[in-house]
């Protein structure tokens, strides 16, 4: 158990980006999971956008670039397809036009996040919301943004803050669980997606980020049960096995490196003081 605390947050990251587990989510970067996919374990995510859907919306904005609704709505479609670079360029161009506007506002400085733009991100994302008026899903973003980053207690604060609008919304809760995962402490992160994972409204990233987390601590059998809640027997063992496997390889690379000779070491050994 010691061992896989001690890595979580690498086998986190791993699990981010090298498994192929894709998470059944919308791709809004208020949540934590959207952004480098930190909920991975579910089902694989459907295009919500069909080519000809994204066509017809691209004439409509190639005539009338000035309509905002059908920017957004083109922008949309483009993130739901994975375009992300494409979907900031068309969100900035609106967000140019409506400078003020602080809906647009928020959906560039997500788009800019999905992009891995953190800090355009979080300069946009500031001007999206006001102390006076806050929004619990720009407070969010901005905590992923903190979050993929590496400022944890920025991100976690920002999570608060939105709990505080939007009590026991699950989105935050996993958010925040995530965020608590990521910083070693693995004993929040499973007692806040618990949590999560108990609101009614709460579906399968969450279950799915609940269950990677109980991989982290070892507890695979009992990661695997709360899977089987979303997918089908076999998915969710697939999935759980490759947690695992993910598991071993850390460890089999941190016994090798422990093992290495230690160059730093033996120089500090042959200095005569």
């Amino acid at each position: 158990m010691t061992g896989i605390r001690g890595t979580a947050p690498r086998l986190l990251a791993a699990a981010v980006i090298g498994l192929g587990l894709a998470g059944c989510q919308s791709r809004s970067p208020e949540t934590t999971g959207s952004i480098g996919g930190l909920d991975l374990l579910g089902p694989k995510r459907s295009e919500r956008s069909p080519r000809a859907e994204i066509d017809a919306l691209a004439a409509r904005y190639a005539s009338d670039p000035k309509d905002v609704r059908n920017a957004m709505r083109y922008a949309d479609a483009l993130r739901a397809t994975d375009q992300k670079s494409q979907a900031a360029a068309v969100l900035q161009q609106v967000a140019l036009r409506n400078p003020k506007d602080r809906a647009v506002l928020a959906a560039y400085g997500k788009s800019l996040a999905e992009a891995g733009r953190y800090g355009e991100a979080n300069e946009v994302l500031q001007n999206a919301h006001s102390p006076a008026q806050p929004d619990w899903r720009v407070l969010s973003a901005q905590g992923m943004v903190a979050d993929q980053t590496g400022d944890h207690a920025r991100a976690q604060s920002l999570y608060d803050a939105a709990l505080k609008i939007a009590p026991n919304e699950p989105r935050i809760l996993s958010n925040l669980g995530l965020s608590y995962a990521l910083a070693r402490q693995l004993d929040a992160a499973e007692t806040t997606l618990r949590l999560a994972a108990e609101q009614p409204r709460a579906d399968a990233r969450v279950r799915g980020n609940l269950a990677l987390v109980l991989g982290l601590k070892g507890r695979y059998d009992e990661a695997e049960r709360v899977l089987a809640q979303d997918l089908g027997p076999a998915e969710a063992a697939a999935n759980v096995q490759s947690l695992r496997a993910m598991a071993a390889r850390h460890a089999g690379a941190k016994t090798a490196q422990a093992a290495a000779p230690n160059p730093r070491r033996q120089l500090a050994r042959s200095v005569v003081p």
